[in-house]
């Protein structure tokens, strides 16, 4: 009986909230939180995808496992929907504000427009990014509006710069992202 009163506490903290265990520490908790899978055209996940509204902004927490070592583009597109094989039905750019692509380009940036990816020499990358002021679900400008919005992994790096896209090649995993 002692046993198990002194391995109760590892077990319930072993299963606390999803997003404690990606990365999120502290804080005040998400008023909203969705996760999906990062999929190919043939239907195979290459990870997971999690966005947690917070009072700051929104947090993307991203898992990848099983692709070439280097750096992907990421993207947040305008419709949640995910058809192989180009994932052109996720749209453009979530980009609200109509600006050009890329932290680095004047005239930029999207508000979808996001960090690389980096993939290490065992298959396996990670991306934990807070978006100030980007909202979920209220807001004057939503991400997840009637249709959705998508989480896009391409062939390529962004190269942070050139508009539209950042020259981050063909889209070849895609995530659906929906309001309730």
């Amino acid at each position: 009986m002692r046993q198990v009163l002194l391995l109760l506490p590892l077990m319930l903290a072993a299963c606390g909230p999803k997003a404690e265990s990606l990365g999120r520490v502290g804080g005040a908790p998400p008023s909203l939180m969705l996760s999906a899978k990062l999929l190919t055209a043939e239907g195979n996940a290459l990870g997971d995808a999690e966005l947690l509204q917070l009072a700051e902004g929104t947090q993307l927490i991203v898992a990848v496992k099983g692709l070439p070592p280097g750096q992907y583009g990421l993207h947040i597109h305008a419709i949640g929907r995910c058809v192989g094989p180009d994932f052109a039905s996720a749209g453009p750019h979530f980009n609200p504000a109509g600006r050009q692509h890329g932290r680095d380009n004047p005239m930029g940036s999207h508000a979808g427009d996001l960090p690389n990816i980096t993939v290490d020499a065992k298959g396996v990358g990670n991306l934990n990014e807070m978006i100030p002021g980007l909202r979920l679900a209220d807001g004057a400008t939503p991400v997840l509006d009637d249709d959705g919005a998508a989480i896009v992994l391409h062939g390529k790096p962004d190269d942070y710069r050139s508009d539209p896209a950042g020259n981050a090649g063909p889209r070849f995993a895609c995530a659906e992202f929906r309001k309730g």
